[in-house]
């Protein structure tokens, strides 16, 4: 079975091709349940643009679009409407408010940047560092997301570039894996790094990742249109999977996070 819950559109600003255009494309490459996740809107500071997420002002249409697009091709592909965003603790509350207005089904966590973007000089979590604070900073923060349970999956959980000792790195990866392990929330095996050669996905997360337990996931991170499926990455991660006994699952445990000061 041929799912994804990993693609975005151009409306983030950084990838290309409209909603409809990766539908055709994952309904011609045979996938059958196809997730949008597109950058999520941040309401931050007045003033503020984020340059590489959607605009707060074109989340309607998104979730319309997607709306419509569902109904559209029923029968054919089963569409879902997520967002991947960071944790912010400054603005999470702030962002959670906004998105409760729309009908969506999921959230990704996608930390690229640590702290709230906008402040200690937006450091991106995809510099390299052999700083251990950096690394353990990221692994606090992406757990203390977590605990939010707002989120069904972790996007590309190795986007911290840490240029350390292996034995660091898996020191603190084990205390994300088993964070989100004890979370029910699954870790992914990122299809837009292998295609493009990026410093992620990380083969030393792989064994902590297996010893843990967690459950892992395919995610094309499709930023064009013929990426919407990539049968060569995820051979490369059912390969991946195999190897070191990891337990690849299809389907996301969708959960809809419950705005603060409601109930349900």
């Amino acid at each position: 079975m041929r799912t994804s819950y990993h693609t975005h559109t151009f409306r983030c600003n950084h990838a290309s091709g409209t909603e409809e255009e990766y539908v055709l494309r994952a309904i011609e490459a045979g996938v059958s349940k196809l997730g949008f996740s597109d950058h999520a809107p941040y309401p931050m500071e007045p003033g503020y643009c984020s340059g590489f997420r959607m605009k707060m002002t074109d989340t309607p249409g998104y979730v319309q679009t997607l709306l419509d697009l569902r109904e559209k091709y029923r029968g054919k592909i089963e569409i879902y409407i997520g967002f991947e965003a960071e944790y912010y603790p400054k603005y999470f509350k702030g962002f959670l408010e906004f998105l409760d207005d729309f009908p969506y089904d999921y959230l990704l966590m996608g930390q690229h940047l640590l702290g709230n973007e906008i402040d200690e000089g937006a450091r991106g979590s995809g510099a390299e560092t052999d700083d251990e604070a950096v690394l353990k900073r990221y692994v606090d923060q992406v757990c203390e997301g977590l605990e939010t349970g707002a989120f069904s999956c972790v996007a590309h959980p190795d986007i911290i570039h840490y240029i350390g000792p292996e034995d660091i790195y898996q020191k603190h990866m084990a205390v994300l894996c088993a964070c989100a392990k004890r979370l029910s929330v699954p870790l992914e095996i990122n299809g837009l790094g292998i295609r493009t050669n990026r410093f992620y996905p990380d083969k030393r997360l792989w064994p902590v990742m297996a010893q843990t337990g967690n459950d892992v996931v395919y995610g094309c991170d499709a930023h064009d249109v013929q990426n919407a499926w990539d049968e060569e990455s995820y051979q490369k991660t059912l390969k991946i999977a195999e190897q070191y006994g990891l337990h690849l699952i299809e389907d996301l445990p969708l959960r809809r996070p419950v705005c603060p000061g409601k109930k349900g």
